[in-house]
């Protein structure tokens, strides 16, 4: 089970407690190729700067400066004659454990405000038959993603400044010449060529495109994958669960292996 920290901070305090007593007291805030990590050692071939973290510290300090940007994986690795936990994946390191944080302020991750339930085949049924078909998507998966992201409201809004059927940020409404965002039509065209030009992006990758849908491509490329937001991944796996809903909905069932 991944372990879930509600903040960055924290990261470094499970770093430590792992590190054991011998080290306890010391993180490495270490910088490579414009990426940061924590590490009980200095990382080969990084620029790593030493903080003392004391024992008995009310608050770890912030080791990641304002960027507040870390991998969701905790590795381990033997340098020197001796166990170094890190979260970046250098060779001959093994994944020890994962974890996810809240959204770090300023990104655009979200859990979604549509809530789990029936499929509803009613909301819009030509407009996001003929989305998929234009865009070559899956009716059931950009069905589910409108379920998950507004619940079929036209008019809502989110807390991040999304809007519409298909919750779309406002540089996605201007990258495609959205002039109303709650217009129904607009929102779920703009929505699936914006889901088609993220599988092209990410050759196929479902799980890749969704999580930039939710967190944006930017994100995505920065962490080689999803990243490890408590938000985004509740979002991806409320999807998937609603997508099976869907295809059996329409009468497509996903076929699971026999034991």
């Amino acid at each position: 089970m991944p372990l879930r920290c509600r903040h960055p901070l924290l990261l470094a305090a499970v770093i430590v407690l792992i590190a054991g007593p011998a080290h306890a007291r010391t993180v490495w805030r270490c910088v490579l190729d414009g990426t940061v990590s924590l590490s009980t050692a200095p990382e080969p071939g990084a620029t790593c700067t030493p903080r003392e973290v004391p024992d008995d510290a009310v608050q770890t300090p912030n080791l990641w400066g304002e960027m507040g940007v870390f991998s969701g994986v905790l590795y381990e690795r033997e340098q020197d004659g001796r166990l170094v936990y890190g979260t970046r994946r250098l060779p001959g390191a093994r994944e020890y454990l994962r974890f996810t944080v809240q959204t770090p302020p300023g990104e655009p991750a979200h859990a979604g405000l549509g809530r789990m339930g029936a499929p509803r085949l009613d909301a819009w049924p030509a407009l996001f038959r003929d989305a998929a078909r234009s865009n070559g998507l899956d009716e059931a998966w950009l069905r589910a993603i409108a379920h998950a992201e507004s619940g079929f409201e036209a008019a809502a809004v989110s807390p991040k400044g999304a809007r519409g059927v298909m919750q779309l940020m406002p540089d996605v409404i201007a990258d495609y010449a959205v002039s109303d965002p709650d217009s129904p039509a607009q929102s779920i065209r703009a929505g699936a060529r914006h889901l088609h030009w993220l599988l092209r992006r990410y050759n196929g990758d479902r799980t890749r495109a969704l999580a930039a849908y939710n967190a944006g491509a930017g994100t995505v490329d920065r962490y080689d994958g999803v990243p490890p937001y408590a938000e985004t991944r509740a979002y991806i796996d409320k999807v998937q669960v609603l997508y099976l809903r869907y295809r059996e909905a329409m009468g497509r069932p996903v076929e699971r292996p026999a034991i």
